[in-house]
């Protein structure tokens, strides 16, 4: 995909959704580092029911230490490997405590030194809490950039930065967001929904569906 087909596709990307934001419940940056220790291998629909419960009880790193891990367990157990999740969130907050001062650190350094936070996750923190460029690549977005020839690569790291190199300045603030709902709702795995895509025109992907 050349550079012209690239702002083009973001172009439209932007303007059919000028504010992207995440699925993901939240109000304060705690709530999304939460959320989305909670997300992996698991739908953000499935982590929205739990927080709904959990966050008007808990929602601060000492209201979730006060719980415990037996306390938080029953609030994500719909979730999946949520017993491996209880324990990572439980010592996030204790580390929130009792390094930060309760509060979520806005650098990558110092997310990723938490439990269970991976650079992933950190890109989503950095990126839609506190609104620093960074590319979150989930499998949603590693499909959609070699699939359309936007930023092909064998590695997730690869994808994430060849995304930051080839996205139109303009655009690389929402550019997370665009691709995951592109890929969760049009660029699907299994049968992707060409007829109905924005960007058909510009993508490399040969074998469109049609309608």
């Amino acid at each position: 995909m050349n550079p012209e087909k690239r702002h083009e596709m973001f172009r439209r990307f932007s303007q059919a959704n000028p504010e992207p934001v995440t699925e993901l419940k939240f109000d304060t940056p705690f709530e999304l580092l939460i959320a989305v220790i909670l997300s992996a291998q698991a739908t953000d629909v499935s982590v929205n029911k739990a927080t709904a419960t959990l966050f008007p009880v808990a929602n601060t790193p000492a209201a979730i230490l006060a719980l415990g891990v037996d306390g938080l367990t029953p609030y994500i157990k719909t979730i999946g490997l949520f017993n491996t999740k209880a324990k990572n969130v439980v010592a996030t907050c204790q580390q929130l405590c009792d390094v930060h001062n309760g509060q979520v650190p806005d650098n990558r350094e110092a997310l990723e030194a938490l439990p269970g936070v991976g650079r992933k996750t950190a890109n989503v923190v950095l990126n839609t809490a506190f609104r620093q460029i960074a590319m979150a690549v989930d499998t949603h977005i590693f499909r959609v950039s070699n699939r359309t020839g936007l930023a092909p690569g064998k590695t997730v790291l690869a994808v994430e930065k060849k995304l930051l190199r080839f996205v139109p300045k303009d655009y690389l603030l929402d550019a997370h967001h665009w691709l995951i709902l592109h890929g969760r709702y049009i660029c699907v795995a299994r049968t992707p929904k060409c007829p109905e895509c924005l960007v058909s025109d510009l993508c490399d992907y040969r074998p469109k569906t049609q309608a």
